[in-house]
C-alpha cells in the first residue's frame, strides 16, 4: 500500500482504492473532442462500478488542481503536462499510460525508437522545418510523401498531409516553421488498405476495422495483432491504438501508433477492459486485493 495513504480511502475497517483521471486538452483532440472525453468518462464510470473512488481533472489545470492521488490514468499529451506527470512518476506514483510512453509517441521519437528496434516501418526522414535546405520528394518516396509534424500527432488537420512535388513539400515545411513546429517527419507513402486498430495490453481486447471500408487485399489478423503488440512494447504503451497498411502482397506495415485513442467504435467494451487493467495495476501497486 502507498506509504502516503493517497491511494486509499479509509472509513472504519473499510479501504477503498482512490485514483485520478486526467482529461486530454481539447487542442490535442482535433475532430475527436467528444470521443476522447467519452472514453475517459466511461472508464471512470467503470472504475466506480468496480468500487474505486475516481476523480477527474483537466490536463490544462494539473498545475493548480492539487492532484494528490498516487494512482493516475491519463490521456494528457502536452509536453509540459507530460513532464509534470513524469516527475510525479519518478516520485513514486503509478501513471497509466506512463508519461514516457506518451512522449515516445511524439513522431520524431517514434521514428527513432522503431528504427533502433528494427521494427518494420515506412522509410522516414526527420527534418528541421526552418532549415534552408531544399528538400525533394525523391529523398523519401516516389510521387507522394506524407509530411507530419514531429511532436504531438495533430493539433490541426494540416499537421498530417500528403505532398506530390518538391515545391509543395518545401512550402508545407515553411508553414510548419511559421506555426512554431520545429521538426517534421517525411514519410514514404505505402499503397494499400488502411487499417485502424485498438488494444489494451495484457488483456484479450484487440479490435480493428478498415478505414473508409477499403478491403481490397488479404489481411492476416494474427500478424496485425502481433505487430500492434510489438509496437506497443517498443513504445511502452498499455492503452493504445494505431494505423497500419495492408499491401497487395499481404504485407502489413504499421505507420502510426497512438497513446490512448478514442476507441469510438468500441467505447463501451474498451472502457471495461481499460478499467479492469487499471484496477489490476493499481491493486498490485498498492498491495490491495
Amino acid at each position: 500500500m502507498s506509504s502516503s495513504g493517497r491511494a486509499v480511502l479509509r472509513g472504519g475497517n473499510r479501504m477503498k482504492l482512490r485514483v485520478a483521471g486526467i482529461r486530454r486538452n481539447a487542442c490535442y483532440s482535433p475532430n475527436q473532442v467528444t470521443n476522447d472525453g467519452l472514453i475517459l468518462l466511461k472508464t471512470a464510470e467503470e472504475l466506480i462500478r468496480l468500487g474505486v473512488d475516481c476523480r477527474l481533472y483537466e490536463e490544462k489545470n494539473i498545475h493548480e488542481a492539487g492532484i494528490h492521488e498516487d494512482v493516475i490514468f491519463t490521456m494528457a499529451r502536452g509536453y509540459e503536462a507530460l513532464k509534470d506527470l513524469e516527475r510525479w512518476e519518478q516520485e513514486g506514483r503509478l501513471i497509466i499510460n506512463s508519461p514516457q510512453a506518451s512522449l515516445n509517441c511524439y513522431r520524431v521519437n517514434m521514428v527513432e525508437r522503431f528504427k533502433k528496434a528494427g521494427f518494420p516501418f515506412p522509410d522516414s526522414k526527420i527534418v528541421t522545418t526552418h532549415a534552408h535546405e531544399h528538400l525533394r520528394v525523391a529523398d523519401v518516396g516516389e510521387r507522394k510523401v506524407w509530411v507530419k509534424r514531429g511532436d504531438v500527432h495533430a493539433v490541426h488537420r494540416e499537421d498530417v498531409c500528403p505532398v506530390y512535388g518538391d515545391e509543395e513539400l518545401n512550402f508545407t515545411l515553411k508553414e510548419f516553421a511559421r506555426r512554431g513546429i520545429k521538426d517534421a517527419v517525411l514519410q514514404e507513402h505505402i499503397h494499400g488498405d488502411v487499417i485502424k486498430f485498438y488494444a489494451v495490453r495484457g488483456t484479450d481486447f484487440f479490435r480493428w476495422y478498415y478505414h473508409n471500408d477499403n478491403s481490397d487485399y488479404p489481411l492476416d489478423v494474427n500478424r496485425l495483432k502481433g505487430l500492434s503488440q510489438l509496437s506497443a512494447e517498443i513504445m511502452g504503451l498499455h492503452i493504445y491504438g494505431g494505423d497500419a497498411i495492408v499491401s497487395a502482397d499481404g504485407n502489413i506495415t504499421v505507420i502510426d501508433i497512438n497513446d490512448w485513442p478514442s476507441f469510438a467504435l468500441f467505447r463501451d467494451e474498451a472502457s471495461r477492459y481499460i478499467a479492469i487493467s487499471i484496477l489490476s495495476a493499481a491493486r498490485k501497486f498498492t498491495g490491495m486485493r
